[in-house]
This record gives structure tokens, C-alpha cells and sequence, in this order.
């Protein structure tokens, strides 16, 4: 063999190793793989613990000492079921660039269940025996999903996804000005910090090369942890507001501040607790929990088509569907068994996959892998979780409106005419109006505003699905004539 030639071989092996992060298959260098990933798990890394802030508090896990635990739990799961995702075993998993987390989506009715419950670990035990039935289900429910798939054509998912991007924008901008749980939501200086991060990823995103622009997310969001560091070196860093029940004034840290004691405090390694509460099976809790589980199929469906079109430029197979909602059931489940609410696709990564193109499974592999470290390694998980909230809402705000821009990619794949619009203006307006409005449910049964309410991505789903049923295909539904 000449030089010429084995210089050829080597060169052809070489880009078999080495291919590009736009591309599904292949690896990418480590360094760069490990860069695009963690930006992943900055993205999704206080959503994840948010649900389970919210219902363990209500709980009363952080009372019984097992708070802490769930919490580890969560991050460790999430990498797990992630990694399930991006490699498949056998017929589960969607082999696509899927980031899983603790879904927001079942606050609402773990809301319902702890208080028919009557509050307390036992009610989070009865949330979570729910799951475990609800998760079996919605993975059975995968198997079957291709002969559904009928009732998802892309006017249909296409609607969900921008119904999931449109429910989240309000929680990037509330995120932007620093949280509304604190005392200094909308402050000048939370504004700043979260336009600082913006302006840096619009910047490095468009006009630079490389690394920079294709990590743009990652290297925003650092910049905004500098900018945090700096600014309290020259601002104060706390602030007094007057409590409204006792009138007393209480002075309370920035939301900006970098909070480092959340590092200091946290132990090196840890090994995660299997079964923190115990399982209680009620019907109060599983009905409710079971009609959930259904209307995250959906979700799924429309965050899986978000991904393939916003990343890949095309539709979701049926094996990708099928396989991904069966990892968000069976997920859920095994997440059941460490204290963890269900984990299903995160809407968050579906949008930093649709704004970078970054789909490279090894990449996004990394970023699991981080979580599951994570999982063991509490110091690490520190380092995220004192990220300020107006630096996470300056990525969140260009990511999630880009979850609404897939979902016009979808819309529009197969043009647009007089169906598309009625199906699409109705869907939106009424799911997207209970999502901003669900106080209009409240004379109607409880059950009935944790399913339909909040986000509004369930009725705005129900509606499409309906009106694609109803409004024959290829019928002008205003002129009454075939459109050939």
C-alpha cells in the first residue's frame, strides 16, 4: 500500500470517529462533546428540581428529612432515563437527542392528590404509587401507538408544539426577571444580568465560528455567572422588604447573588436512597394520575416531533414515537421507586435543539452522563443549582420561543389553506386562553382544572385532534368546496 493510500485509509477512519455535532449518528471530539452537553443540563437543571421543590414542600418531605434525597434522586434518574432515550433497550427509547427531567406538567394533580389525601409523606407515598401504575400504563399505551399515529399528522403535533413553547415563554420571562418567588422580581439589575446573557448568546450564536456559536447557550449562560460575580463586588447584595402578615421588615439576598454556600454545604459523594417514601395505593390518587399520564403521551408526541423537525428536518417515525413514549411511562415508573415525580421529554432541550441543530447523540450522552454524576456527587450538582434565575432566563427566553418556531415548521410542512387555519387559530386560542385563564374552570369539578388547566398544552391538543377528525382533509371548511 502507497503513502497516498494509507494516508486515505487513515483519513476515511478518521471521519468515521469524528463526525459532525449536526449529525444523529457518530462520535464528535470529547472536549467539544462534553461542552454541548453540559449546556444541556444547564438548561434543564432547575426545572428538573422545581416540581419536586413545589410537592415535597407541600409534603412535608423536607420535614420528614428526605427532601434532600429526592432531590439527589432526581438528577441521577434524569441522566439514566436520558441515556435510555439517546441508545434505546430494546423497543424503548426514541434514539433522538432527548433530555429527560420531572415533569412540571404533573404539579397540578399532585397538587389534587395531596389534598383529597389530606397532605403528609403518606399523601406523597399515594403520588407516588400513582405513578408507578400511571407510568405502566402510558408505556403500555406506546406499544400501541402506531395505529394512533393517524390522529397525530402534522397539523395536530405541530399545534401541541407550539402550544408547549407558548406555555413556556411566561415561565422564561418570569425566570428573566429573577423569579416571582423573590422580593426583587423584575429589579433593574435581574433585568440586566438576564439581557447580558441574551445579548451574549445572540452574539456568539451569529458572529462567531466554531465552538462559540454551536455552544452559544453554554458560554451565555457563563457570562452571566461573571456578571453575577462581578456585580457584587460593586452593589449591595441583599435588600429589606416588609412581610405582609407580620409587618416586620426582613432583609433578604439578591436573586442574582451567586449563592456559594449551596457548594460549601454539599457533601462530595453520596449514594442515592431506593424507596425514600413509601408506596400507597389509592383510587382518589390513580384515576386522576392516569388521565395525566395520557395527556403526556400527547406531549411527548409533540416534543419528539419538535425535536426531529427543529433538528433533523423531518417528521417523527413510528418507531421514534412509539419508542419515546414508552421510555416516558416506564421512566416514570422506575423513577417511582427513588421518590421522584414522572419523568418525561423536556420541553426546555426541544428548544436548544431547534435553536443550535446540535443533535450528535454522543454529545447529548455527556450531558446525561453529568446528571448521573450528579446523582453522586451533590458538590457538582451544587454548582447548578446556585444558578441564578435571571441568568437562566436569558437562554430560556430565545430557547422556548424557538419550541414555538418548530411548531410552525410543522404546521406549514404541507401548506397552509383554510382547515390548517381553523384547526390551528381554534386549538391555540382555546388551549393557549385556559392556559392564561384558568380561573374559568373553577365552578366546574377540581379534577377538570388540573387536567385542563395550567399550561393549557392538554386542551389545546384535545381540540386539534378533534378538529382534524371533524374538518374533513382536503375540504375548505369556509368555502365548502374540495381544494383538489
Amino acid at each position: 500500500m502507497s503513502f497516498t493510500q494509507e494516508e486515505e485509509r487513515m483519513g476515511n477512519e478518521k471521519n468515521k470517529t469524528y463526525s459532525s455535532p449536526y449529525e444523529l449518528e457518530g462520535r464528535i471530539p470529547f472536549g467539544q462533546a462534553a461542552v454541548l452537553g453540559l449546556q444541556h443540563v444547564l438548561a434543564m437543571f432547575v426545572g428538573n428540581l422545581t416540581p419536586l421543590l413545589i410537592i415535597g414542600g407541600m409534603c412535608g418531605l423536607g420535614d420528614a428529612g428526605v427532601l434532600r434525597d429526592v432531590l439527589q434522586s432526581a438528577m441521577l434518574i434524569a441522566g439514566v432515563v436520558s441515556l435510555v432515550q439517546l441508545f434505546t433497550i430494546g423497543p424503548v427509547g426514541a434514539r433522538l437527542p432527548i433530555i429527560m427531567g420531572t415533569s412540571s406538567g404533573f404539579i397540578g394533580v399532585s397538587k389534587g392528590i395531596c389534598a383529597s389525601m389530606g397532605g403528609g409523606v403518606i399523601a406523597y407515598g399515594a403520588i407516588l404509587g400513582a405513578s408507578l401504575i400511571g407510568g405502566l400504563f402510558e408505556g403500555v399505551l406506546g406499544f400501541f401507538l402506531k395505529p394512533l399515529r393517524r390522529f397525530f399528522p402534522p397539523v395536530v403535533t405541530g399545534t401541541v408544539v407550539m402550544a408547549i413553547g407558548l406555555s413556556l415563554i411566561s415561565v422564561g420571562i418570569n425566570s428573566f426577571g429573577g423569579g416571582n418567588t423573590n422580593g426583587d422580581f423584575g429589579s433593574p439589575v435581574n433585568l440586566l444580568v438576564g439581557a447580558v446573557v441574551l445579548i451574549s448568546i445572540i452574539l456568539l450564536k451569529h458572529f462567531t465560528k466554531g465552538i462559540s456559536s454551536a455552544a452559544s447557550i453554554l458560554f451565555g449562560i457563563i457570562i452571566g455567572y461573571i456578571v453575577c460575580a462581578m456585580l457584587a463586588l460593586f452593589l449591595p447584595t441583599t435588600y429589606e422588604y416588609v412581610d405582609a402578615e407580620t409587618q416586620k421588615t426582613i432583609t433578604a439576598t439578591c436573586s442574582w447573588v451567586l449563592d456559594w454556600g449551596k457548594v460549601a454545604g454539599a457533601d462530595w459523594f453520596s449514594l442515592p436512597k431506593i424507596m425514600p417514601v413509601k408506596f400507597v395505593f389509592d383510587v382518589k390518587a390513580v384515576i386522576p394520575m392516569l388521565i395525566m399520564f395520557v395527556v403526556t403521551a400527547v406531549e411527548t408526541i409533540g416534543d419528539i416531533s419538535g425535536i426531529t423537525e427543529g433538528g433533523l428536518g423531518r417528521e417523527a417515525t413510528d418507531k421514534e414515537l412509539s419508542g419515546g413514549v414508552i421510555c416516558d411511562g416506564l421512566g416514570s415508573s422506575f423513577a417511582s421507586f427513588f421518590g421522584v415525580l414522572p419523568n418525561t421529554t423536556f420541553s426546555q432541550n426541544v428548544g436548544l435543539v431547534g435553536m443550535t441543530k446540535i443533535v450528535n447523540l454522543f454529545a447529548l450522552s455527556i450531558g446525561a452522563g453529568i446528571l448521573v454524576l450528579c446523582g453522586f456527587f451533590p458538590k457538582i450538582a451544587a454548582l447548578f443549582e446556585m444558578m441564578p434565575q435571571s441568568v437562566l432566563g436569558g437562554a430560556a427566553v430565545m430557547m422556548f420561543s424557538s419550541i414555538v418556531v418548530s411548531g410552525i415548521q410543522l404546521v406549514t410542512k404541507r401548506g397552509v389553506n383554510n382547515r390548517v387555519v381553523t384547526i390551528v387559530a381554534v386549538a391555540l386560542g382555546f388551549g393557549y386562553g385556559l392556559g392564561s385563564t384558568a380561573d374559568v374552570l373553577n365552578q366546574l369539578p377540581q379534577w377538570v382544572g388540573y387536567v385542563f388547566g395550567g399550561s393549557g398544552i392538554v386542551p389545546a391538543a384535545l381540540v386539534a385532534m378533534a378538529l382534524n377528525i371533524a374538518i374533513p382533509e382536503g375540504r375548505d371548511p369556509f368555502a365548502g368546496e374540495n381544494e383538489g
